[in-house]
């Protein structure tokens, strides 16, 4: 999503928080609310941490320093992660020495698995020990990547220490006989032969993580606590009381073996707040030419050849208006340097725009496969073009596939012809849109915040005994 993280503090217009009750008032909550420093995963967690705040609940958040504004303008108390825990999202490559060296794919998983998942674990289970020893929570909401919070649940009982609440930022991790290994993007293949194909990967997958497996248990030794055992992404899930995914069925891959603990509660809607002034070209989004959105997201988006000005390339002169939305300071310029000087006449290019705001008004996204974004996407029913081959974004491209709302390009660097042929394909089958209808509609249908206000005051009630 192209906004700032500012807005989290706007409630959505198709959400109020739950007003003062007629009956009953159930007990207000101490919760703290923790996510990895960086702005796709402390994005929903902050907006999760406002949504609670605005019902009357003590909220704490625990996260990257460079988030301490956009906390406390969400209403919630910022405790910052210590330094050998924080890092800047912007720059990945400069926070991990050596991390730039590999392509993306699985060297480079492995690499983030041990250096930016695993080594900030004895930091970030600390802090927030000492935030619990300073304010006694009824529950810990975390991103499911902070797993320095998975420690309080290993390492005691349930009478002593608060609910811990796993949140999933992006698609689901969970291994299944009924699905593949996560990471290169492979969609489910039914029967048996899927599973035999899932049985086969999940034991290559295994074979390869043996290093990372013996790292895993170094880590946790150090900390007087077992290491969880299973493959990898089990942990975030079944270690947790609850895990809630934020997606809806049809945009997940079904489990027939997944744990009474993991729900999925659907999208967090957006902020539709008026903080950021509209461009001077917003009245041409209504002047009844299509509407193609091109985005790299908010974080891989330092080379705009990879996507971007592919897109503007193939859809250059075209009776459509593109509008480029560069997620940057400076994304304008940078995206008229790669094309040479200037931009297209149908070319309107941005630095940030309020998605909640450009989306009803959109025809068609190309996106990276960020995935809030693409989910914010079908939110107002619009099909996508995906292509993206960093962090989790081969996965969120192959479920925009399997879920029939648009197309998978398979790479992160397509050829505009490559583009230009995906984008005629999904404005002219109209299969893309409808199913990309449905889907929100089905979003449409959860409330997200309701259910982890509900879920936090249950647990407010039951709060154990000898705590």
């Amino acid at each position: 999503m192209i906004g700032r993280l500012p807005e989290v503090r706007t409630v959505s217009a198709d959400h109020e928080p739950s007003g003062p009750s007629t009956t009953e008032e159930p007990p207000l909550s101490r919760i703290i609310t923790t996510a990895l420093p960086a702005h796709g995963h402390t994005g929903p967690l902050l907006a999760v941490s406002a949504d609670l705040a605005a019902r009357g609940h003590e909220v704490v958040f625990l996260g990257g320093s460079r988030f301490a504004g956009a906390a406390e303008r969400a209403g919630v108390r910022f405790v910052a992660l210590p330094a050998e825990a924080d890092f800047d999202d912007r720059d990945l490559d400069g926070s991990f020495p050596g991390r730039s060296s590999l392509p993306p794919g699985p060297e480079r998983l492995a690499f983030d698995a041990r250096h930016v998942f695993l080594d900030p674990i004895p930091a970030q289970y600390r802090a927030l020990l000492a935030l619990l020893a300073d304010f006694p929570a009824d529950a810990v909401i975390a991103d499911a990547f902070l797993q320095g919070a998975l420690p309080l649940a290993l390492s005691r009982p349930r009478s002593q220490r608060p609910a811990l609440i796993g949140i999933g930022v992006t698609p689901a991790m969970l291994p299944s006989v009924d699905t593949a290994p996560f990471g290169p993007g492979l969609p489910p293949l039914p029967g048996e032969e899927g599973r035999a194909r899932n049985r086969a990967l999940q034991e290559e997958a295994d074979r390869r993580a043996e290093p990372l497996r013996r790292y895993t248990e170094k880590v946790y030794a150090g900390l007087g606590v077992e290491a969880p055992r299973g493959p990898r992404g089990l942990a975030a899930v079944t270690v947790p009381d609850h895990f809630l995914q934020l997606t809806v069925p049809g945009f997940e891959y079904p489990r027939s073996d997944a744990p009474a603990g993991f729900r999925l509660i659907g999208a967090l809607p957006g902020a539709v707040g008026d903080e950021q002034p509209l461009p001077s070209w917003w009245g041409e989004l209504t002047a009844g030419r299509p509407v193609v959105v091109v985005t790299q997201g908010t974080l891989a988006n330092d080379d705009l050849g990879e996507l971007v000005a592919p897109t503007v390339t193939a859809l250059a002169e075209r009776d459509l208006l593109v509008v480029a939305a560069t997620g940057r300071q400076g994304g304008p310029q940078a995206l008229a340097g790669l094309l040479g000087g200037s931009l297209p006449g149908n070319v309107r290019a941005v630095d940030y725009v309020p998605f909640e705001r450009l989306l009803p008004h959109t025809d068609l996204l190309v996106s990276n496969g960020g995935y809030g974004g693409v989910q914010t996407a079908l939110r107002y029913g619009v099909p996508l073009v995906v292509a993206g081959a960093s962090e989790d974004k081969p996965e969120v491209a192959a479920r925009v596939q399997w879920s029939g709302v648009g197309l998978d390009l398979r790479t992160g660097r397509p050829a505009p012809v490559e583009v230009g042929a995906a984008v005629d394909r999904v404005l002219g089958e109209g299969r893309f849109q409808e199913r990309a209808r449905a889907l929100g509609a089905e979003l449409a249908q959860y409330r997200p915040f309701d259910t982890i206000a509900e879920l936090v005051e249950a647990e407010a009630h039951s709060v154990p005994v000898g705590r």
